[in-house]
């Protein structure tokens, strides 16, 4: 009894102070995004994103995906990307699993991330039942009250294929009366008919909740349909015309909505637009030949990204995202954006 209680005092020190998210609507970072464009390095790289997605949400016939990849969610940027749902400055969502279920879901069912530290004994971390990422943790146990949450959405579904924006549309209307935090990106992007699309949505929470959902249903259950993923996706891409992108990492999310283009010229379509606008925010090496670390120079030569109003920031998000959501909140000019509403496609 007496240790249970010890690793009990020993868990609750260890998740004692929760990851505060930023809300870039707090501060107004436009001068140092202007001081910032008269540096060099990733300062002036920054203050051309910041720039470029000026630029994106100015254009009235221009209308703007982002992708997510990492954990900057769990790390302290899940209002920005809530609110900029909220406020209109992005119109379609691809993301990992991982930013939309085990980040995003899980803080909407009342749960935390805590600050900790990446110096640590991560046997003791396993022992206790704390998940790292980094010097991020999570409560297993309530991770595991996540997945089988999903599971429990999914036994409700009628037993058919469903794309993952369908899915993660379902999971924000169970949010509407079930969540315990208001305000969620799910949530938000369910109000205002935002798609989240989730290429790879079984490599996260989900996929536990899932997998529990098909053995209690052997015979009648739902399934995650990646390729209408890909043609919903696609079906927006002609819809929307000219488009462009804001990228936080790579990986899947950034590969598949760059294809939109290839796809729909495979379909037949003719003239389809290159995303006319990009900026992505990444660590990846260059050299190594790798999707999530292509530049979008690179990405022109496949005929996916128009080189003109493109660029590439070689830093770690958290530090830079939260910046330029300030500068180009009080800029302003998502004020006059029209809301797109692409949800309405898939009705």
């Amino acid at each position: 009894m007496a240790a249970r209680k010890n690793k009990s005092n020993k868990k609750a020190a260890l998740l004692s102070t929760p990851v505060e998210h930023i809300d870039f609507t707090a501060f107004d970072a436009r001068p140092l995004i202007d001081s910032m464009g008269k540096m060099s390095f990733t300062s002036r790289d920054t203050a051309r994103a910041a720039e470029i997605y000026n630029q994106m949400l100015a254009d009235p016939k221009c209308s703007i995906v982002l992708t997510l990849a990492g954990s900057t969610s769990a790390g302290g940027c899940m209002q920005v990307y809530a609110d900029m749902v909220k406020l209109g400055m992005v119109d379609a969502i691809v993301s990992t699993g991982a930013s939309i279920v085990d980040m995003d879901f899980f803080e909407a069912l009342g749960f935390k991330h805590f600050q900790g530290s990446q110096a640590v004994d991560d046997k003791e971390l396993r022992d206790l039942y704390i998940d790292r990422i980094y010097d991020t943790y999570i409560d297993e146990e309530d991770l595991q009250y996540c997945d089988a949450t999903i599971g429990k959405i999914a036994d409700m579904l009628e037993p058919r294929p469903y794309s993952s924006r369908e899915f993660i549309w379902e999971m924000g209307r169970w949010l509407k009366k079930n969540s315990k935090k208001k305000g969620s990106l799910i949530e938000n992007a369910y109000d205002a008919g935002v798609p989240i699309f989730c290429p790879a949505f079984t490599d996260s929470s989900a996929g536990f909740g899932l997998v529990s959902h098909q053995v209690r249903n052997p015979k009648k259950h739902m399934t995650i349909d990646s390729i209408a993923d890909f043609r919903e996706l696609t079906d927006i891409k002609l819809k929307a015309g000219t488009t462009g992108l804001l990228m936080i990492g790579g990986g899947v999310p950034k590969n598949f909505v760059q294809d939109t283009v290839v796809c729909a010229e495979v379909l037949g379509h003719k003239d389809v637009e290159m995303h006319k606008y990009a900026v992505q925010i990444t660590v990846a090496d260059v050299r190594d030949g790798a999707c999530s670390s292509s530049t979008l120079k690179e990405a022109n030569s496949w005929g996916k990204v128009d080189s003109a109003c493109e660029q590439m920031v070689f830093a770690e998000a958290t530090t830079v995202i939260p910046l330029i959501a300030s500068d180009a909140y009080h800029r302003g000019f998502w004020k006059k954006r029209k809301k797109r509403n692409f949800a309405r496609l898939f009705k």
